[in-house]
């Protein structure tokens, strides 16, 4: 089946990838579509590790490049922290979705669903609204087992790791929330 795997950066990628191409049973491109990484010195990072990754595995990729941070702020007002990872999970996975539907893909899934730091029922809820708004399945996996051995994976290979989720908000909760 083709899948059109959402992905956050390489080393949430590394060992979702290795799980979906080890079944057999998915023929994989990934996707990045991530309006939410800020500021740009760190959307620049993550995209062009994930590519770089994506090109030195001959794995497919997809950019569909989106970087504003005002749109995002506006997206999210005034529920920062009520609202804020739902309205950024639900328009990730809202195009994810699309794409798939427009692109002729058999199904679709996300890397967020390895991060033992995201919220994973609504990440699951949501994909599954999606299945049925864009009559494309949602693959859900539980991929949180593998985090750790991802990261070990991503560091020995040198990629670039990040310090937190992505959004403005989360930079600023690694610092405060870190005291």
């Amino acid at each position: 089946m083709k899948i059109l795997l959402h992905t956050c950066c390489a080393p949430c990628s590394i060992k979702c990838m290795d799980d979906l191409m080890e079944s057999g049973d998915f023929e994989i491109t990934a996707f990045w579509y991530n309006p939410n990484i800020h500021p740009w010195t760190e959307y620049k990072a993550r995209k062009n590790t994930l590519i770089e990754y994506c090109n030195s595995n001959n794995i497919d990729v997809l950019v569909q490049d989106e970087y504003r941070l005002r749109r995002f702020i506006c997206d999210i007002y005034p529920d920062f922290d009520l609202k804020r990872c739902e309205t950024c999970y639900r328009k990730r996975i809202k195009r994810t979705a699309e794409c798939a539907s427009e692109g002729g893909y058999d199904c679709f899934s996300t890397t967020l669903l390895i991060s033992p730091y995201q919220k994973h029922n609504m990440l699951r809820q949501i994909g599954l609204e999606m299945e049925e708004e864009y009559a494309v399945k949602f693959i859900y996996r539980d991929f949180r087992p593998y985090f750790r051995e991802g990261q070990r994976i991503a560091r020995s290979m040198g990629l670039y790791m990040q310090k937190y989720c992505g959004c403005i908000f989360s930079e600023e909760e690694r610092y405060t929330f870190s005291k």
